[in-house]
């Protein structure tokens, strides 16, 4: 089954600075272009760090509970200086679920995305993975039926009903498998805009009992 990738969602025009790039020049790029962060990168194109809004005001106003005894500074500060690293990517060909798991995991709002080699190609938001879940209920309901009943299962056309209604998908009928249920509610719950499943689908033949009983023969001593 094909899924949504980083790289369809994703923008290849994004604004980047250097670790040398000067503090301020850093904040002036986060104001004028009104994001949140900016991927740092060394001079092959590779993320080594990512400076936010947060790493900017955390410099400027640190925090005196947490802030370590002042050194006398060597020069103006840099990105190098207030970035997070090692920066939080995502590879263009992964998964766009994947990145929004990663997203909530992490509480980050941008991501940049990289290639094989880690060269940055493009920064995704939580606002171009929200497309995710803008998917009508039509297609939803047809990739269930074409790909996961038709193509992966082999489910005869009218075993299964399926609606679905904002992203949540009800599924009733029967299968032929006991061994089927989970895979068919694994397959339905990944696809793109699958907000939830109810499945009230049952199976003609359980299967699983067989699977046990040869298990429990092979572990009978001779």
């Amino acid at each position: 089954m094909k899924h949504i990738k980083v790289a369809d969602l994703m923008t290849d025009e994004v604004v980047s600075v250097a670790p040398d790039t000067a503090f301020k020049d850093v904040a002036k790029l986060l104001a004028q272009y009104g994001v949140s962060g900016l991927p740092v990168l060394d001079d092959e194109d590779r993320v080594v760090g990512v400076v936010s809004q947060t790493d900017i005001l955390a410099h400027a106003a640190p925090d005196p509970r947490t802030a370590r005894p002042a050194v006398p500074p060597a020069g103006p500060p840099t990105a190098r200086d207030v970035m997070s690293a090692p920066a939080v990517t995502v590879h263009a060909e992964g998964t766009a679920a994947d990145a929004a798991r990663l997203m909530t995991r992490r509480s980050i709002e941008r991501l940049p995305v990289v290639d094989e080699e880690d060269r940055l190609v493009g920064i995704v938001t939580r606002r171009d993975l929200l497309r995710l879940f803008v998917r009508p209920d039509s297609e939803i309901r047809r990739r269930v039926t074409d790909e996961v009943l038709t193509e992966v299962l082999g489910v005869p056309t009218g075993d299964i009903e399926v609606h679905v209604v904002d992203g949540f998908v009800t599924l009733n009928g029967r299968v032929e498998r006991r061994s089927q249920l989970a895979v068919l509610l694994g397959l339905v719950e990944q696809l793109d805009g699958v907000v939830a499943v109810a499945s009230h689908v049952g199976a003609r033949t359980d299967d699983t009992l067989a699977t046990h009983a040869g298990h429990a023969r092979d572990a009978q001593p001779w």
